[in-house]
């Protein structure tokens, strides 16, 4: 029986864990993509020490883990320094999303990814599932969980694809800008159902 891929995505501050959480307590394998971004750069790793070998040794921390913050800081506004880093770290993170899909037990299985359009996962998956709110609901959230200044969030927020790219991509959409966790739940336990049946028709 084929292995049916879904691929959730959406902005920062949208709910992702929140319902991601929800599928694993059904027991479906979740397949994290910034997990598999944070291995792939794990303490000397073949990646780590291209990039510190690239962008310099201030770029590791004293324990040898990359100094994500000041990595972050240096290729939010240079394009040239960011593009290097996605072509060293970009067919990494997918080789290791294909590997973990291919060994999931569930049914179906979970690929979350906030980059699944950015960073073109698309072909990875079967079916694409996007939690939806509004900008003024990605900002307050983030400020309410995150350090971060307003400016800071509504750049992340200018940087990722926009609201109405993602619901074109999408196959269903859980919206979460005013449901309450008793819905949301509800909208995972249809959508599991759902998942379930279109894995038998493969």
């Amino acid at each position: 029986m084929s292995k049916l891929i879904i691929g959730l995505t959406g902005g920062i501050g949208s709910g992702k864990t929140t319902i991601t959480n929800y599928f694993e307590e059904l027991g479906i394998d979740i397949i994290d993509a910034d997990v598999i971004a944070r291995e792939v750069v794990a303490v000397n790793s073949p990646a780590l020490k291209a990039i510190a070998e690239h962008f310099g040794k201030e770029y590791l921390q004293d324990n040898g883990q990359l100094n994500r913050a000041l990595l972050r800081s240096r290729i939010f506004s240079n394009d040239v320094d960011k593009n290097w880093l996605n072509e060293l770290l970009h067919p990494l993170i997918r080789l290791g999303i294909v590997d973990k899909t291919k060994s999931a037990k569930s049914f179906y299985c979970i690929l979350v990814a906030p980059l699944l359009i950015e960073n073109n996962l698309l072909e990875l998956v079967d079916r694409v599932l996007i939690v939806d709110v509004s900008e003024a609901t990605q900002l307050s959230r983030t400020l309410l969980r995150d350090s971060s200044s307003a400016k800071e969030v509504k750049a992340i927020i200018a940087s990722q694809t926009n609201r109405e790219v993602r619901i074109q991509a999408a196959d269903d959409i859980i919206n979460n800008d005013d449901s309450s966790l008793a819905e949301i739940k509800s909208a995972v336990l249809a959508l599991n159902q759902k998942y379930l049946t279109l894995t038998k028709m493969l």
